[in-house]
């Protein structure tokens, strides 16, 4: 049993024309056969969601399909023809996976592929685009860098120069569309185009392939590129490179290469946009009567340089101060701005203390009172005051 068309793109009965216009767009990308290496499962995937689009897009279709059912459109969605088909009172139709890329996506999406999408088979058609994953450090984020990368792509044979021949030999015109790469057939007044199945769509028939790319043209080889990594790059940013993508048909451009990047989480830092976060422990004693510790730091020179700064600890300093380094921060993109290295301090508790440190820490408890801690005394009137309200909502 068909499966119903709104289930198949992904969209509700209410769903209205903008909707399952952006559902199809999506779902198409996914199952591509040309992203799925023409995948058998893929290809029929995808003509299921070419034939629910073809029906839900389609106002008088749709009618009758949620009326009906699926009996209320036979012979008018995906590719049937018969009374309501192609050349019936149906409303318009698609007679080709090219015709709904056309209507949904212009020409761009053929280009998106590398294939010339309604295009005749003999121009040049740009290679496709592919992706890079990159994972990076927060030290080359903060620098910026220079890194060294192997990507997989596609490259002019340099057997048979592209052309898919062996040596010696060249492709021969296609006798079923003569070089067009499409075919037509007329009925009256109407015409339907569609992909030419002999060549299928390239214009021309390799009858003694070559046998190094096996009559395809290309071949698949890994390239190592070198890439600048800009500093301040954050986790998910993406990296262009014109040209570095797969190799074009007869002649056509090479595709683009994108690096997306990821910033693998750092032991010391955390970042806040362009400020660095760093939690650093100071003695009890030293965050009671001030003076210096030594902070880590990230160092602005790509070489590494000195990652470590002095900092001043103001007297009295509680756990969960923060000082601010102005301009240790991570660089904006422009090169215009640099955040701030934020210090948060954390004052440790000494532990395994000798009897003679535990008597003067109890000297020093009594000599303090609780006019030496304002923190205590300023929770210990809020708790009076908390424990006054109680007694007295009780006694009344």
């Amino acid at each position: 049993m068909a499966r119903d068309y709104y289930e198949v793109l992904g969209v509700s009965r209410t769903a209205d024309a903008a909707e399952i216009k952006s559902a199809f767009r999506k779902q198409a990308m996914e199952h591509h056969p040309d992203r799925n290496g023409g995948c058998e499962d893929a290809a029929g995937r995808f003509k299921e969601i070419n034939e629910a689009y073809s029906v839900l897009s389609d106002a008088n279709k749709r009618a009758a399909y949620d009326r009906f059912g699926h009996a209320g459109v036979n012979g008018m969605g995906g590719m049937g023809g018969g009374p309501g088909g192609p050349f019936g009172r149906g409303g318009a139709q698609f007679h080709d996976v090219n015709d709904i890329f056309s209507e949904v996506f212009g020409d761009v999406f053929g280009d998106m592929f590398g294939q010339g999408a309604r295009r005749g088979g003999q121009g040049p058609v740009r290679g496709a685009d592919i992706r890079h994953d990159l994972t990076i450090t927060l030290e080359q984020a903060y620098t910026g860098a220079e890194v060294e990368i192997t990507a997989p792509t596609t490259i002019t044979c340099d057997t048979c120069d592209g052309s898919g021949a062996k040596p010696g030999t060249q492709p021969a015109t296609c006798t079923g569309c003569g070089g067009a790469g499409r075919v037509r057939a007329a009925n009256g007044f109407f015409a339907v185009e569609r992909t030419c199945p002999r060549c299928g769509g390239a214009g021309r028939m390799v009858a003694d392939p070559c046998f190094k790319c096996h009559g395809q043209g290309q071949i698949r080889k890994e390239r190592t590129l070198q890439v600048r990594i800009p500093a301040g790059v954050d986790d998910g940013a993406r990296i262009r490179l014109s040209g570095e993508g797969d190799a074009g048909l007869r002649g056509g451009p090479r595709g683009d290469l994108y690096i997306f990047l990821a910033v693998q989480p750092h032991e010391l830092f955390e970042r806040d946009g362009l400020d660095l976060l760093v939690t650093v422990p100071v003695p009890m004693h030293k965050a009671a009567l001030g003076g210096e510790i030594e902070a880590p730091c990230l160092s602005i020179k790509p070489d590494g340089g000195d990652c470590r700064t002095m900092i001043d600890i103001p007297e009295g300093s509680q756990t969960g101060k923060t000082i601010r380094l102005k301009g240790r921060g991570m660089a904006s993109l422009n090169g215009r701005q640099r955040g701030d290295l934020v210090v948060e301090l954390y004052v440790e508790t000494p532990t395994h203390l000798t009897a003679d440190q535990k008597a003067l820490m109890r000297q020093l408890a009594e000599s303090c009172g609780e006019k030496q801690h304002p923190k205590n005394a300023g929770f210990l009137r809020k708790a009076r005051r908390f424990w006054d309200d109680l007694t007295g909502e009780a006694g009344a």
